[in-house]
Parts: structure tokens; C-alpha cells; sequence
């Protein structure tokens, strides 16, 4: 049957036919439509809302089935709103709505079609009615009075009992919903006996875990009897009362936020130590244990500023230069800012800072930490040779301790810190292990969060700590460890690098230390004569302490005369303050030399000249390497030879030096050990000066490898070597042509300065270097081979 009539929706709500309900109108619509409805026939459409939110609802915001309903009673209430009384009579479905200053719809209506087979029925009839009365038994919150319950099981119409049962069932909107729409009654009866089933299993599971809960508060009083009874019983006996702080300690390991596996095994421990005797030393070493246990972070982090220009700020207040470095810690914090509001965060990256004592690879740890508002922890790691120094030792030992990584996790107290693993390369092992392998769990990203120091003998989380670590040299660092880290180099500082340091950090603070602000100063040239003549480093350590040298000297000095003003100390006032200089400043030679050759050298505190020096005297072909060489250099100095004796009519060498010459290639300086390829080009061009008498140009520097068919192959440390060229004042540079990008990675003003050649072969090299003409007589002289005995043979 198809009717017109006012529809009223409804919130959060499904009402069902058969059923008499009060319904609480307040949205000016509905009350109009409730108006029209009690003018008319009464009739009207109850709609629930699909989203109870909406206070407007249209057409698709409203189910398309409801129910057809007959307006009882309808009373305004004090607040105006309509209370109306509606007896829901059948189903319907909403056809289409009309426009119009209410809600308004088309509906067909639908009376009940029983199934044929009425024994089915019957039989599920019966078992609905047995499923709602342990329903109405079980439910905690559902209340029925004795009339409503006898109404339900006098009920004998199927779909009544489907609709009722339903209507005083606590379902959600979308079950009833779908209850209401099933115009099948026997369909309808099997999903309400669903239903009831469903909510029958979860009553019986709560009753079953409720009666668990009681069973374990019972266990929980009655230990809490029992331990309260030792106490009085221990005071009886005149002993101390042990026990007291049990409690707060049980009572902390419930609330730390210890992982559920911890947890269980620190109460177990704390079991254990209730039935033992107090002051039994088994009896201290599982309190120490469990004080351990609690005293490590599990859950307390610091909240991090993740603020890329505020970092940026800090690290430029507490470090000149360092640019890679800098740039790195504003990757990793620019990708933690952008993904703060995801689940899934970042893995601290373990990064590696390499380089020379004093470029600020220890302060720069400081710096990171205070930007990114974490605690900062150092850990030395030099002379470390004990595995149990980073994994501590097992509880089994009189004296156990846990290692440094959980010591230092107990000292600044959260689970995100910034710990420094100082002096990495300079770890060592022994017969008690080797505690680099150790390291190989703890910079893993992929498995330090469940790291495991056998003093605690559980997983502890380590993927939140920021690990930085330094290094001098990368030789010494294992190569699986190094492959765990993210290497960042830092180079020597250039003089104007450190000069600026010293002006802008080093002086003010000395000075600030030795009070005498206001009272001295320094001039730039005294700075760059004290970086020159009295320093030789690649860092500032040393000329900081020269700076607090004079400062402290200016300290003397004003209190045995106190001056008027400012006191400035020039360049010339030096000696004064220093003593006479430690050092005089590299100053390559100008003039070209026959067998003598400018190469370029890294050491650890950055890069230096390295002069090499052939002499051909003659002999029977022997080659003499002094100088302290290593094995890789004097392998440099016979690849050298051996190129050279397979091109000697290319460069005008004798043709039979190797049998009638020989050779000493001395490196000065001779008391320092050296190694290295990288003075290969530089042996070859001394080697062929040496025998061709050709001068070769001092004003030139250069390095590279040499191979045995005279490819110039590419070398490391360019920017190191390349500053001493720049401080030494040489201005031509060779270099191999596979370096040149690294080129990109020297300070512009050095880059200005210098006129690099790049090469790929040796040819290239003896071009450049070596002056056309000989100065002075070739060491073998040219004989006639007739004349020699055996010439022919």
C-alpha cells in the first residue's frame, strides 16, 4: 500500500513495529510535520538519521527504511519541545520525498507475508524466547518489569516476538536497522537468535574473566596478610622492619613502564627477594638487580625541539665552519619535524666524526644536544679492551656490574639522549674479548632496540639514543662497525678559519677566564703569527692554550703594574707573552733543483709539504729508500722505476742507468714514519731529474699514484694537502684529473689562489715539471759500445 504522510527523523535511534515508544521532538521541521500529522490522520514515517550529527537531514542522510506509525498522544513540555507518544504499526519504504517546508515522503508499506513452513517457525520461536530470557538473566544493565517479560513469552506471533525482542535489545543503530529491513520474518527470527547468541558468548566470557579478576584479588589480599604478618613477626624478633620499602619498590615497578617481559621477571625477582632472609648477601645482590632494573629509563623522554632554524642558530653559535656537519643534523631533524605526526618515527642515525685532534668533534656532540633540548652523556672509549665494559658483566660475578651504555642510560634518566662514544677508533681487545664486536649491536639501527647487557639480562631499547661517535683515523675502526655508521670527515681548519675562530670564540673566553676583560687585547696579525710560529695542528686545541697563555700573562702583568686602558698585544709583543717561536711556517723552495721534487702529504693534524730527494751516483743499479718509509711508499718509488726504465729514450734518460746507477730517494724529516701511494708522481719526477740532470720546478707541488703504465691514479686528503700548499704559499698545484671533485669541497678564497693542473699520466707531469735543458752533465757518460768487452754478446 503507498502512502503520503510527514516523516519525523530520528537520532541514534530505530523504532520497530509492533512497539509503543515516546519520542522526543525539538527541530522546528519535525515539530511542523508532528502539526500536520495531528491535523490529518495521525499517520506518519519514522526515518532514522544515518549520522546522528547532522541537525538538518535530507534525503541522503536518512535510511530509506522505516516504519509507518500512528500519533497517540503528543504533549509540549516546558522547554518546547514536543513529547509525542507513536505506536509503530508496520514497515515501509521510502519511495521518494517531497519538497516543501517539512519532510515529506512517498512510502509502500508492507504487511507481514508468514512463512509457509510453519514447523521451522515454530521451533525458532520457541528458541528465541529460551535465548532472551538468559538474556534479560545475563545482561548487567537491561531491566524489565514482570509484565513486560510475560508479554514477550505470551507472545505468539512470530514477527511481534522478532520486533519486540529487537526493540528492547541493546544493539547498535545499524543492527536494528537491518533487523527492520528484513521483510522475511523467518530471516528476520534467525537474526535475532544471531544476535542474542552473539551477546550470550561475550556475557559468559566477562562472567569468566570477572571471576578470574576476583580469584586474583583474593591471591593479592591474602599475600598482602601474609607479608604484613612477617613484618609484625620480624618485629617481634627484634629485627628491622626489611620489608618496608618492598612496597614502594613493588609499587614502582607496576608504574615505570617496564615491557610486559620485564615487568614479570623484576616481580618475580621481588618474590624471590620477599622469602629471603634480609642482609643475606644473595639478599643484596637481587635488591642491587631490581634497583637497577627501576632506576633505567623505559618510557621518560625528553620533548625534543624540532625546530630546524633554532638548531641552526645554536650550532652556528657554537662552531665556526663545519658545514657537512651541520647540514646532516638539519637532514635528520628536518625529516623528525615533518613526520612528528606519524606512528612510524625515524631511527636515530648513528653518525661517525672523523678527524684531527681539536676541529670540536666532542663539543660539537654538546651542541647537538642542547639544540635538540636532550641530555647530553660522553662515553670514553679509549684504551677500552673488556667486552664487559660495554655489556657489563653477568650476575654470576661477585661485584656484577652492568656496562656503560646502561650506566649511562641511568644517568640522564630518559630513554632519548645524545651520547657521545668518544675516541672510537682507539678501542682494543684482549683475552677478555673484543669490545668493538660488542659495539656492533649497539650502532645498529636494525637491532639496538633490543639490546641486551647481561647484567640485566633483558631486551633494553636503545633505537631512541642519538649515537655520535668520533674518531681520529677510520684505518683502525673495524669494518663491519664502520658499516653500521654515516661517516662524517671534518678537515683541518685553514689559517683564516682558525683566526676567526680565536677572535670570535677562543680569546673572548680566555679572557672572560682570566678576568681581565676590558683590560687587553689582541690584534689579528699577533692571532696569525701565533697560529703560524707557535702552533701546528690541524684543529685549535694548541691555540687555545696560547690564547689563555697570554691572557694569563696579561694577568701577571697588570698586577705587578696595573696599566690605564686597554693594553693591545701585537704581533711583535709575542715573544714576550709565548717565548721565542716553536715553529717556523712551511716556506717551499723557489729555485728549480736537479733531482729534487715538491710533493703534498697528509698527516693526522692536517697536510704538509713533503720535499723528496734523489741522488744518482754511480754504481751497479741499486735502489736506496730512507726516511722512515713504509711499505706502500717504497713499493710508490719502485713502480716509479720500473715506468721509467720502460720509457727511458721518451724522456732522454741513459739508456742503461739500471746496470751503471745508483739510486738513494731520501724523504727529509727522517725521524717520522710515512706511507702512502700518493707520492708516487712525486718519486717519478725526482727519479727522472736525478738521471736526466733536467731541473726540476720547486714552485710546483704536486701528488697523485703512480701506476706501471704511468696512469696518474686519483688520491685522499686532497683538501688537507691542497690548505698546506695554499699556507706554504705555493700557488701551482698537480693534481690527478679523477680528484676533481673534490675540488667543490675547498673554501673559496683557497680555491681563488691556486692554478691546478690535472693530469691522467706521467707524461703529462714530466711536461710540467721538468725544465728542457740539463744543467749539468748526465751521471753516465756516453761510451762507445765497441769498446766494451762483451759488447756484442
Amino acid at each position: 500500500m503507498r502512502l503520503e504522510l510527514p516523516v519525523i527523523p530520528l537520532r541514534n535511534t530505530v523504532i520497530l513495529p509492533h512497539t509503543t515508544t515516546p519520542v522526543d521532538v525539538g527541530r522546528a521541521k519535525s515539530k511542523r510535520a508532528v502539526e500536520e500529522a495531528m491535523g490529518a490522520d495521525r499517520l506518519i514515517f519514522l526515518v532514522a538519521q544515518r549520522d546522528p550529527e547532522v541537525d538538518d537531514p535530507t534525503q541522503d542522510d536518512l535510511y530509506t527504511w522505516g516504519v509507518q506509525a500512528v500519533v497517540k498522544q503528543a504533549m509540549r513540555l516546558p522547554d518546547g519541545t514536543l513529547q509525542v507518544m507513536v505506536e509503530a504499526r508496520a514497515r515501509a519504504e521510502v519511495k521518494d520525498y517531497i519538497a516543501g517546508p517539512y519532510l515529506r515522503a512517498r512510502g509502500e508499506v508492507y504487511s507481514e507475508v508468514f512463512p509457509a513452513d510453519e514447523a521451522v517457525t515454530r521451533v525458532l520461536v520457541e528458541e528465541l524466547k529460551d535465548a532472551f530470557d538468559k538474556y534479560v538473566t545475563s545482561h548487567k544493565s537491561l531491566r524489565l518489569d514482570r509484565y513486560q517479560l510475560e508479554a514477550v513469552k505470551g507472545t505468539t506471533d512470530p514477527a511481534m516476538l522478532a520486533d519486540t525482542i529487537a526493540y528492547h535489545a541493546t544493539w547498535t543503530v545499524a543492527e536494528k536497522q537491518e533487523i527492520l529491513e528484513l521483510t522475511d520474518i523467518e530471516a528476520r527470527l534467525k537474526k535475532v537468535l544471531e544476535l542474542l547468541s552473539r551477546d550470550l558468548e561475550r556475557f559468559e566470557l566477562d562472567k569468566r574473566v570477572a571471576q578470574r579478576v576476583k580469584e586474583q584479588m583474593d591471591t593479592n589480599q591474602r599475600e598482602y596478610y601474609l607479608r604484613e604478618q612477617m613484618k609484625a613477626i620480624q618485629k617481634e624478633l627484634g629485627g628491622e622492619d626489611g620489608l618496608s620499602d618492598l612496597d614502594a619498590l613493588r609499587k614502582k615497578i607496576e608504574e615505570i613502564g617496564m615491557p610486559e617481559a620485564v615487568k614479570t621477571k623484576a616481580l618475580k625477582e621481588l618474590d624471590r627477594l620477599e622469602r629471603m632472609q634480609q642482609g643475606s648477601p644473595e639478599a643484596t645482590v637481587a635488591r642491587t638487580y631490581l634497583d637497577w632494573l627501576t632506576e633505567v629509563p623505559w618510557t621518560k623522554a625528553d620533548p625534543e625541539v624540532l625546530d630546524i632554524a633554532h638548531t641552526r642558530q645554536i650550532l652556528d653559535e657554537d662552531h665556526f665552519g663545519l658545514k657537512d656537519v651541520k647540514e646532516r643534523i638539519l637532514e635528520y631533524l628536518a625529516v623528525r619535524q615533518l613526520t612528528a605526526h606519524l606512528e612510524v618515527r625515524n631511527k636515530a642515525p648513528i653518525l661517525v666524526l672523523v678527524g684531527p685532534p681539536g676541529v670540536g668533534k666532542t663539543s660539537l656532540g654538546r651542541s647537538i644536544a642542547r639544540s635538540m633540548n636532550r641530555k647530553f652523556h660522553r662515553i670514553s672509549l679509549g684504551g677500552v679492551r673488556d667486552e664487559a665494559e660495554i655489556r657489563g658483566h653477568r650476575r654470576t660475578y661477585i661485584g656484577a656490574m652492568p656496562g656503560k651504555l646502561i650506566h649511562a642510560m641511568k644517568q640522564v634518566g630518559v630513554v632519548n639522549p645524545v651520547i657521545l662514544l668518544d675516541e672510537i677508533d682507539k678501542m682494543s681487545s684482549d683475552w677478555r674479548g673484543d669490545p668493538a664486536s660488542a659495539m656492533l649491536e649497539v650502532l645498529d639501527p636494525e637491532q639496538n632496540n633490543t639490546f641486551t647487557d647481561h647484567y640485566l639480562d633483558v631486551p633494553y631499547d636503545l633505537s631512541k639514543v642519538f649515537f655520535i661517535t668520533t674518531a681520529n683515523t677510520l684505518q683502525t675502526i673495524p669494518r663491519p662497525l664502520l658499516d653500521r655508521m654515516e661517516v662524517i670527515e671534518i678537515p683541518g681548519y685553514t689559517n683564516l678559519e682558525k683566526a676567526a675562530i680565536a677572535r670570535q670564540y677562543l680569546w673572548p673566553k680566555q679572557v672572560k677566564e682570566a678576568g681581565m676583560e676590558g683590560k687587553i687585547e689582541v690584534t689579528d696579525a699577533a692571532i696569525m703569527r701565533v697560529i703560524n710560529e707557535y702552533t701546528r695542528e690541524a684543529g685549535v686545541r694548541g691555540l687555545e692554550r696560547e690564547m689563555g697563555k697570554i691572557a694569563r700573562k696579561g694577568a701577571k702583568f697588570w698586577l705587578e703594574g696595573s696599566w690605564e686602558g686597554l693594553r693591545t698585544v701585537d704581533a711583535s709583543d709575542l715573544p714576550t707573552y709565548l717565548g721565542i717561536p716553536r715553529f717556523r711556517p712551511d716556506k717551499a723552495e723557489t729555485e728549480p733543483q736537479v733531482g729534487t721534487a715538491q710533493g703534498l702529504a697528509w698527516t693526522p693534524v692536517g697536510g704538509t709539504l713533503l720535499t723528496i730527494e734523489v741522488a744518482a751516483v754511480p754504481g751497479s743499479g741499486k735502489l736506496s729508500l730512507t726516511g722512515q718509509l713504509g711499505e706502500v711508499m717504497k713499493e710508490s718509488a719502485q713502480a716509479a722505476l720500473t715506468y721509467l726504465r720502460a720509457h727511458t729514450q721518451t724522456y732522454g734518460l741513459p739508456e742503461d742507468f739500471y746496470n751503471k746507477v745508483d739510486l738513494h730517494v731520501h724523504v727529509p724529516d727522517g725521524a717520522t714514519p710515512k706511507d702512502g701511494p700518493s707520492a708516487g708522481i712525486t718519486m717519478a719526477t725526482a727519479i727522472a731529474s736525478a738521471l736526466s740532470r733536467r731541473p726540476a720546478r720547486m714552485d710546483i707541488a704536486m701528488t697523485g699514484e703512480v701506476s706501471l703504465r704511468g696512469k696518474v691514479m686519483p688520491i685522499g686528503g686532497v683538501k688537507e694537502k691542497l690548505l698546506a700548499a695554499h699556507q706554504a704559499g705555493i700557488h701551482k698545484i698537480v693534481l690527478p684529473k679523477d680528484n676533481e671533485p673534490q675540488l667543490e669541497d675547498l673554501p673559496k678564497e683557497v680555491l681563488e689562489g691556486l692554478d691546478i693542473k690535472l693530469v691522467e699520466d706521467v707524461g703529462q707531469v714530466l711536461e710540467y715539471l721538468l725544465l728542457p735543458e740539463p744543467a749539468m752533465p748526465p751521471v753516465v757518460q756516453p761510451t762507445d759500445n765497441r769498446q766494451q768487452p762483451g759488447a756484442g754478446a
